[in-house]
């Protein structure tokens, strides 16, 4: 063979090899590329068409693929409609999923690894494939509970076991009913998320975690713990009277029942010019370091889509005053301030909050089964023991009256936020009880009354009181 030829031969094998290794590359590394491509439409029937498994609370399926005579052979379904959209999320032909449908996509359709031994079978006997079974922590009865509590008003109610992490409710309100996305008449499921986005009430929204909004007073708690850990006592003499921001013409004023009161006084009656005062003495990084602490600046529930709890950077001594009493920049969500007092409940620690229990795969054997786990240790012992006996006071002779249940203690932090002095106030309750061991959080975005500490007491508490007593 002369030099021509074996340069020609040459060449020609480092282009096919070239080629080659292109191919594998394409297939191995960018075939999710290529099958996530929205104009892929090839791959989007497939999966629009797999027998999904369900998504379960107790024995019922709040999401569920049942057979049909159309060319995708299973429609995706929501029994309960509005009640767990924010949990379940929507399976979309042209909107893609979300929620725990996008989460855990892989477990119900049977194409996670975990599932390997299943699909092995169902390939070996011929068998249609199947998708896991995602069973969650929730509770029907507290579910259903906080719905009827929120009546359709905007707002949301978190419900969590402190003990474990355990979500036992998550309602957001208004709500959508996700079979309406995940119709097969593609005409009827492009009109009704055009209609979605376009309602002022937000029904898409998730308010439990993917919202934050002014904590009002039920921040006093982060406040309250700050100064706790500092070395102030339950009994601590706390000045009352009338505060004038420094280096502002504000003032807050208001008749807390004398002008040196203790600390549990001032939690019992939500006194703002104390804790203000209280806010600036502290300083804004203390208040920064307990608040992070209590689990602002992280993401928690990631499964279904959250974001995080806000506590301002760079303030000066009058914005120090007011994110201490929950104004200001100083922002949450509902979730954020259930595990507040999930904290004080649980002798400081926070517990990682989840939704999935366990995951089976299509022969029901468990494929995935969650562990209760500490997520971080906010307060000592003594400052939680001391918090709790303070909150127990705002429910039995506070703001928080309306929460009282026979035989159960319940503390509990009410929380009015009112920051733009045009809308309607933000009505917030956040408590915990002792049987069961449950933390809740309820949210209402327009209490429909006027401005005044009262409004979380009057319209979240009873909310509150009806979801711990259904988890009775």
């Amino acid at each position: 063979m002369n030099r021509p030829i074996r340069a020609v031969a040459l060449v020609s094998m480092l282009m096919t090899l070239a080629l080659m290794i292109n191919l594998s590359i394409a297939y191995l590394a960018q075939a999710p590329y290529f099958n996530d491509r929205p104009e892929n439409r090839r791959v989007t029937d497939a999966r629009f068409g797999q027998d999904r498994g369900p998504i379960m609370v107790g024995n019922t399926p709040i999401a569920k693929s049942t057979p049909v005579d159309d060319q995708y052979r299973y429609q995706r379904s929501y029994p309960a409609g509005e009640l767990y959209a924010p949990v379940t999320g929507y399976y979309s032909y042209l909107y893609g999923a979300s929620a725990l449908e996008s989460s855990f996509s892989a477990e119900l359709a049977g194409q996670d690894s975990s599932q390997f031994l299943s699909r092995l079978i169902e390939l070996a006997s011929g068998a249609s494939a199947k998708g896991g079974t995602v069973e969650t922590t929730l509770s029907t009865k507290a579910q259903k509970a906080a719905w009827k509590g929120l009546a359709g008003r905007k707002g949301a109610v978190v419900a969590i076991d402190y003990t474990t992490g355990a979500i036992k409710a998550l309602v957001t309100s208004p709500s959508y009913n996700p079979d309406d996305l995940a119709t097969h008449d593609l005409n009827a499921s492009q009109k009704a998320w055009k209609k979605l986005n376009a309602d002022s009430t937000k029904p898409l929204a998730n308010r439990a975690t993917r919202e934050i909004y002014p904590p009002g007073s039920t921040f006093k708690l982060v406040t309250s713990a700050a100064a706790l850990e500092a070395g102030m006592s339950a009994d601590t003499l706390v000045n009352a009277t009338s505060y004038r921001l420094p280096g502002s013409t504000k003032s807050i004023s208001e008749n807390c029942g004398g002008k040196e009161i203790t600390l549990t006084q001032a939690l019992m009656v939500s006194c703002n010019p104390a804790y203000a005062r209280l806010g600036v003495d502290l300083g804004q990084d203390a208040l920064r370091a307990q608040a992070e602490k209590f689990g602002f600046g992280t993401k928690f529930l990631t499964d279904i889509g959250s974001v995080a709890s806000v506590y301002p950077d760079d303030l000066d001594a009058a914005q120090t005053a007011m994110t201490a009493i929950g104004e200001y920049e100083v922002a949450a969500t509902p979730l954020q301030m259930a595990l507040v007092s999930a904290a004080v409940a649980n002798d400081g620690v926070i517990m990682q909050p989840y939704i999935v229990d366990q995951v089976l795969d299509a022969d029901l054997r468990v494929t995935s089964q969650a562990t209760p786990k500490q997520w971080d240790k906010a307060i000592s012992n003594s400052t939680a023991a001391e918090l709790r006996k303070m909150m127990v006071k705002v429910v039995q002779s506070g703001t928080g009256y309306r929460a009282k249940i026979s035989g159960v203690t319940v503390g509990g932090k009410t929380g009015t936020a009112n920051s733009d002095n045009k809308r309607n106030p933000y009505a917030w309750f956040t408590a915990w009880a002792d049987d069961p061991h449950i933390a809740v959080c309820v949210f209402v975005e327009d209490a429909e009354i006027s401005a005044s500490e009262i409004a979380g007491g009057r319209i979240s508490a009873p909310i509150a009181k009806s979801v711990i007593e259904a988890l009775r």
